[in-house]
């Protein structure tokens, strides 16, 4: 066990009003417990991005069926840190641990006003992977596998830009700087806005794709003007992977790790992959010299 409980990242600042009134308003379902109004009007409060929001009311309800008959205020330190302690035995990722302590310690320190009460508990020691990443022949199998004009500049972007699928998600037909060759990223991961590159060869594509679709706001859109879903993303990638014949699990964001990579490989500054990638420290960005073939002296 590691860093203690308290410590973490500071909250996020200048995000967009969120409204949370769908789980204020949901059906009590009878054994289900769902989080305090208060710790609703605390998320509202603070702006926490939506997934962020999401995530925290889903793992506190998580937490709290834990203690179902128990006021949560008189839940101990020792309760919680067996609680962790059950979960690390479950095989729980230490992901999903952060994500539910952070989820606690928004409650008690930020709802509840007790930041000194829980300062013993620990947190898992973060687990170093590396990125999974395929080959350029690979990503061109996969792209090239798909016939449908939308389908291919969406898996394209993904990878040629370094994108996240959310950023991708966001994106607006304002945001393809055609005659500077780029794409601006408005509020991305960490609500930071930043330029990645634009492919003269996807640029071609996404032309094409506009005359067919004319999206009205966003760039991919489902219904008009309304975003393209998160989960027809993955399917999209799914059903090109089968019909290149693809035999690993590609994700979309092994498409943003193969493009750091093979920028790194081609010689490319770390800096600027660092940028590229919209990434707080160097340190994020170096562990892609881990997987570089060329970094390890092997030959591309």
């Amino acid at each position: 066990m590691g860093a203690h409980f308290y410590e973490g990242k500071k909250m996020k600042k200048h995000n967009e009003p969120i409204t949370l009134n769908a789980f204020r308003n949901r059906t009590k379902n009878k054994g289900k417990p769902q989080v305090p109004k208060e710790f609703l009007d605390k998320l509202e409060l603070k702006r926490y991005a939506m997934n962020t929001a999401r995530t925290y009311i889903s793992c506190f309800e998580i937490f709290m069926i834990e203690f179902p008959d128990q006021d949560l205020v008189t839940i101990t330190e020792q309760d919680i840190q067996r609680y962790l302690n059950k979960l690390c035995q479950k095989g729980v990722s230490t992901s999903k641990l952060n994500q539910i302590i952070n989820s606690i310690k928004f409650y008690y320190e930020t709802v509840m006003q007790m930041p000194n009460r829980f300062y013993s508990i620990d947190r898992p020691f973060k687990e170093e992977r590396l990125p999974k990443v395929i080959s350029q022949q690979e990503v061109a199998k996969i792209i090239n596998a798909t016939n449908n004009i939308k389908h291919r500049c969406i898996l394209s972007l993904l990878y040629s830009a370094g994108l996240r699928r959310q950023e991708l998600i966001d994106l607006k037909i304002s945001d393809i700087d055609s005659k500077r060759m780029l794409i601006i990223i408005t509020q991305g991961k960490g609500r930071k806005d930043r330029v990645t590159v634009l492919s003269e060869k996807v640029l071609v594509d996404l032309r094409v794709y506009f005359k067919e679709y004319q999206p009205r706001f966003y760039l991919f859109e489902g219904k008009p003007g309304s975003k393209y879903g998160v989960t027809s993303i993955r399917k999209i990638l799914i059903r090109a992977c089968e019909k290149s014949r693809m035999t690993k699990n590609v994700t979309p964001h092994m498409l943003r790790h193969s493009f750091a990579t093979h920028l790194l490989e081609a010689g490319t500054d770390l800096r600027y992959i660092q940028n590229l990638l919209g990434h707080n420290s160097s340190k994020t960005t170096e562990i892609y010299t881990r997987v570089s073939l060329q970094h390890q002296g092997k030959r591309i």
